[in-house]
C-alpha cells in the first residue's frame, strides 16, 4: 500500500501532460528509416516526465523509484512493444520542447488533449477521463460561487497550462509556479497570496485529503471542462502513435488501466466518462 499522504507533500498539482514515419537519410546510400525504426533499432523509449506530479507520476516514499499511474502505464507500454524504457524529469514547456527538439519519444504528465495541442502533437487515445475543479479557502470558498467571479481573484498555476488559461479567461490574475509541491499551492492559498488553483478535479481531491492541516477545499459545486488525457508525442510520429495505440487498447480491455487507476486514485476508476452537470462544458 503506498503512503500517499507522505508522498504527496512532495508532489505537485501541476505538472502545471504508432505510427507515422518519420524519414532521415541513413548512411552514404540515403536508405530512408522512420522514427519507430530508430526506436527499435535502439531498443529503448525515452519518455518526458516531472516526476513530481502525484498521483501520475511520482517518488515512492517506500521504494525511492519513480512510479504512478502514467509512469505505470508508460511502463507496460514499452514492456508490451518489447522495449526497454528510460525516463527524464522537467518541467511542463520543457517536455514539449524535447518532443519537439527530438530529446524525447513521448511525454506522460496528465497532458490534457486539447484542439490547440492537437495542431502541433499527436496524442495516444485517451486513458483518463476527467474534468476541473477549484481549491478554494474553507468557509468562504474564497468569495467564488460562479464562474465569472474569477474576475479580480488571484490564480495559482503553471504560466501555460490550459486551467491558468481558463482563470486568465475569466479575469483571474495569474500567479504562476515551476514545479513546486502541492503544500506550497495549498498554503498559499490559505494564506491569501492566492485565492484559487484550477486544476484537475481527482489530482486536487487526492492532495487535499492528503494535507487536512490546511484550511482550503475542493469547491463543492463549480465543476467545469470535462477533458482526457493521453501520451502525448511528436507531430511526424505516427507510427509510433499507432503502436502505442494498439497497446493502449488492450490495456483498456483487459483491464490493467482500471486497476492502475484503482491503486493510485484510492479505488476510483478514471478511465470511465464522468457523469455530472457541469458548470462549463468547455
Amino acid at each position: 500500500m503506498l503512503n500517499f499522504s507522505n508522498t504527496i507533500r512532495k508532489a505537485s498539482l501541476l505538472g502545471a501532460l504508432s505510427t507515422t514515419l518519420i524519414l532521415t537519410a541513413c548512411g552514404s546510400n540515403d536508405e530512408e528509416v522512420s522514427q519507430w525504426d530508430e526506436i527499435q533499432e535502439e531498443g529503448t523509449l525515452t519518455v518526458a516526465t516531472s516526476g513530481t506530479l502525484f498521483p501520475t507520476s511520482f517518488y515512492s516514499d517506500e521504494t525511492e523509484e519513480l512510479t504512478g499511474f502514467e509512469v505505470k502505464i508508460a511502463r507496460e507500454v514499452a514492456a508490451r512493444l518489447d522495449l526497454d524504457i528510460e525516463f527524464t524529469e522537467m518541467g511542463f514547456d520543457g517536455m514539449l520542447t524535447s518532443i519537439n527538439n527530438d530529446q524525447v519519444d513521448f511525454a506522460v504528465n496528465d497532458i490534457d488533449i486539447s484542439e490547440s495541442r492537437e495542431e502541433d502533437f499527436l496524442f495516444s487515445d485517451p486513458y483518463k477521463f476527467s474534468y476541473g475543479s477549484m481549491v478554494v479557502r474553507e468557509g468562504d470558498y474564497s468569495g467564488i460561487e460562479t464562474m465569472e467571479d474569477l474576475e479580480g481573484k488571484r490564480a495559482g498555476g503553471a504560466a501555460t497550462t490550459i486551467y491558468t488559461q481558463i482563470a486568465e479567461g475569466y479575469g483571474a490574475e495569474a500567479v504562476t509556479y515551476d514545479n513546486v509541491t502541492n503544500d506550497t499551492y495549498l498554503l498559499d492559498v490559505e494564506n491569501g497570496r492566492t485565492d484559487v488553483i484550477l486544476n484537475d478535479y481527482y489530482l486536487q481531491t487526492m492532495a487535499v485529503e492528503a494535507l487536512p492541516e490546511i484550511a482550503v477545499t475542493v469547491h463543492p459545486e463549480l465543476f467545469y471542462r470535462p477533458n482526457n488525457q493521453g501520451i502525448i508525442m511528436k507531430k511526424e510520429n505516427t507510427e509510433l502513435q499507432e503502436n502505442i495505440n494498439s497497446v493502449i487498447q488492450e490495456m483498456l480491455e483487459d483491464g490493467t488501466i482500471t486497476e492502475l487507476s484503482e491503486q493510485f486514485f484510492a479505488g476510483q476508476d478514471v478511465s470511465k466518462e464522468p457523469d455530472i452537470d457541469f458548470a462549463v462544458e468547455e
